[in-house]
């Protein structure tokens, strides 16, 4: 069965990844990482233990399907077809590649800016199996690395912003979460609403989401 997916889509099922053909499609048309799409649903459906990301159901909050995408701020994701995982794959792949646009390639920006609306924020911590607390960027560059990716497949538009992305990639593992964000944040479903990829898919209803903006961790 695995023999028969394309390339990327084989690579990600022999990591686990759940709904790998769904991501690998997704990544490929929206322009991203295939690992760095996947690392992003090991993230938010997936947990510390896991890179499978299969729980398209979350923790029943906001979040909707296997990227979690918040139905505060997204129209999609109060459509049933945001439980479909490859339509939600779709979509959440077209926010990250719109992003890693407004941010310069930055992918440890582009990540932050999902989880909590801003490029500097730590967002969600995570506890991993071996102590270490880890900010939503930092833990998805770590489920990136358990899933294969190499630092030099995450696309940025200058050397300097290269070095960067590759210094993120390699060190997220051992990396100290950056200094906390600001109580008033609003989260990625805001923020990235606003992208290139889904305009029109903003619902500002005036709600700020930044204490809750997660699923299944």
């Amino acid at each position: 069965m695995i023999e028969s997916l394309n390339p990327a889509a084989r690579d990600l099922a022999r990591h686990g990844v759940a709904y790998a053909p769904q991501i690998a499609q997704a990544a490929q048309k929206h322009g991203v990482s295939a690992q760095l799409l996947a690392a992003v649903a090991a993230q938010e459906t997936g947990g510390p233990g896991s890179n499978a990301g299969s729980n398209i159901v979350g923790d029943g909050g906001h979040g909707r399907g296997l990227f979690q995408i918040d139905d505060r701020w997204h129209a999609f994701a109060r459509n049933p077809a945001a439980m479909d995982p490859q339509a939600n794959a779709d979509y959440a792949a077209g926010m990250i590649s719109g992003l890693l646009q407004r941010y310069g390639g930055d992918v440890h920006k582009a990540l932050s800016a999902y989880n909590a609306g801003d490029p500097n924020a730590t967002g969600t911590i995570t506890p991993w199996q071996d102590g270490r607390k880890l900010g939503y960027a930092d833990s998805v560059l770590r489920h990136y690395a358990q899933l294969g990716g190499a630092p030099q497949e995450l696309a940025a538009e200058s050397p300097a912003e290269q070095q960067n992305v590759n210094q993120l990639a390699t060190f997220a593992s051992i990396m100290a979460p950056p200094a906390p964000p600001a109580s008033n944040l609003h989260s990625y479903r805001q923020l990235a609403g606003s992208d290139n990829a889904h305009p029109e898919s903003i619902v500002d209803d005036g709600d700020d989401d930044s204490s809750q903006n997660e699923g299944v961790l």
